[in-house]
């Protein structure tokens, strides 16, 4: 194809007042942590979330994840329930504190921690080690409601406290109900390819007042209440800048239009890529789900055949990935001993080939070298969907012809 462009897997993009709420920012001088807007934020999000949720806006949702896992109690020696199929940064929060995850495998339907599984690992968890689980971790992939009453259910029966990860689901729903409002905590994240953003930025949804007042102390390094710095527990300095939250105040504007662009966009893929055989579209399960469709994934059969297959692993990744957002280190090998197939990483050169960004599924985390030894239920979901899976772009700058191009490349490349 002799058309060339440069599609981004996710990116944001500011559409709202941002700019208005930033210069009155800056002509108030609330350029510091906290301020008016930091708090108008967080009820413009309490109003979005629903719930009766209390909003904590942080820093990050890594930050946030952090203080969720603290408030729970979450130590030294302590063991976390957490899914192997997500982001890391869903994760080594519980590393900082000196605790071990233990890593549940997914559902099919959901791509989401196995509520079943989840229970036979709590058992054996207890059995094993004769204590309970400090918390568990339920993650909302790639908007993805997890099967969250099933989970909470099991959470109640073993009286574990729920952390719900909502950072890729913001808008979504399960049962009618915002992602970001289940357990007693929820975690959001406004990072720049997220579906709002605040430049970077998270916040912790809480399930009360106390719990919300709480976060907060330990988000502005835990300072006692005298007139000098006193100081009888470790804290963090996770705030959100009121510059930070002014952005985010343009973007809550656009919120409902980002997340309604997504779904038209996956509706798109969802027609155009009904043709191509041997391709399968990730979609809500069921009525009960509705996700956000944060990023578009497809799943190849093991019957593909992609074009180009011999060019698949015989360079690494140069520089960085994703834009400019991540740094990455030298590798002494194009290999891991845990990879997508040939045939998907084919698919992503011939898409890069023609400009457009494509990412593989998250790499199950209990085969990350850092998590080696860790604790893992296992039924092999998750390794099967790293192995076949593909990100397609979904953000707000992807259109139409975009969606149509990428559908024509995919078909194109397909022996």
């Amino acid at each position: 194809m002799s058309e060339k462009r440069k599609v981004l897997l996710c990116l944001n993009h500011l559409g709202g007042r941002e700019i208005d709420f930033v210069l009155k920012a800056f002509a108030d001088n609330w350029i510091v942590p906290l301020g008016p807007d930091v708090k108008a934020f967080e009820s413009e999000l309490e109003h979005f979330i629903g719930g009766d949720r209390k909003a904590v806006a942080l820093c990050s949702g890594t930050a946030a994840m952090h203080i969720a896992l603290d408030c729970c109690g979450v130590g030294p020696d302590d063991e976390v329930m957490v899914p192997t199929f997500t982001f890391c940064a869903s994760v080594n929060p519980v590393v900082y504190l000196g605790a071990t995850p233990v890593f549940v495998d997914s559902e099919p339907s959901t791509w989401n921690m196995d509520p079943a599984l989840l229970d036979t690992a709590i058992d054996a968890r207890v059995r094993a080690t004769g204590r309970m689980p400090k918390a568990i971790v339920a993650v909302d992939l790639y908007g993805m409601p997890a099967s969250l009453d099933a989970i909470a259910a099991v959470a109640a029966k073993w009286e574990i406290p729920l952390i719900e990860d909502a950072a890729e689901a913001f808008g979504s729903s399960y049962n009618g109900r915002r992602c970001g409002s289940f357990g007693r905590f929820g975690v959001l994240s406004f990072n720049g390819n997220k579906m709002i953003t605040t430049s970077g930025g998270g916040a912790l949804m809480c399930a009360d007042s106390e719990q919300a007042h709480r976060a907060m102390y330990l988000a502005t390094q835990a300072r006692q209440g005298y007139a000098y710095y006193q100081h009888d527990e470790i804290g963090y300095n996770y705030r959100l800048s009121n510059i930070s939250a002014a952005i985010g105040r343009g973007q809550m504007l656009v919120a409902e239009e980002h997340i309604a662009h997504h779904r038209h966009v996956h509706a798109l893929y969802r027609e155009l890529l009904s043709d191509v055989a041997g391709l399968t579209l990730f979609d809500n399960p069921s009525p009960e789900y509705d996700s956000n469709f944060w990023l578009c994934n497809i799943l190849l059969d093991d019957s593909v055949r992609v074009r180009g297959r011999e060019r698949a692993y015989t360079a690494g990744i140069q520089g960085v990935i994703g834009g400019a957002a991540a740094t990455t280190a030298e590798t002494v090998s194009v290999h891991t001993d845990c990879e997508p197939s040939v045939d998907v990483e084919a698919l992503r050169l011939c898409l890069a080939d023609e400009g457009i960004e494509s990412r593989p599924l998250w790499k199950p985390l209990h085969r990350q070298p850092v998590f080696a030894g860790a604790p893992a239920y296992i039924s092999g979901v998750a390794e099967d969907l790293f192995r076949r899976g593909l990100c397609l772009p979904a953000g707000p700058w992807v259109s139409d012809d975009d969606v149509r191009f990428i559908v024509k490349l995919i078909a194109d490349s397909i022996e």
